[in-house]
């Protein structure tokens, strides 16, 4: 996936890749966050649920905090 704003490639994770990165299984990972405990957003590209890489390791760095923390630190960001 471009960026087209810096034309930069963008990673794609799976839900078992994310597991990975955090050592959770596949079924964690959905749980997590269908109850809003994993805070950049998913994409779902056809079948299929997919998160951005560079998002992940910026939630990461932030601590891991819960969607509705997320999605406020980043809509400061854009302000």
């Amino acid at each position: 996936m471009t960026n087209k704003n810096t034309n930069q490639t963008c990673q794609l994770l799976s839900a078992k890749a994310l597991g990975q990165m955090l050592s959770l299984s596949k079924r964690q990972i959905f749980r997590l966050d269908s109850c809003g405990k994993i805070g950049p957003a998913k994409l779902k590209i056809g079948g299929s649920v997919r998160w951005r890489q560079d998002e992940v390791a910026d939630w990461l760095a932030a601590g891991a905090v819960d969607r509705k923390t997320w999605e406020a630190m980043e809509g400061s960001k854009n302000e």
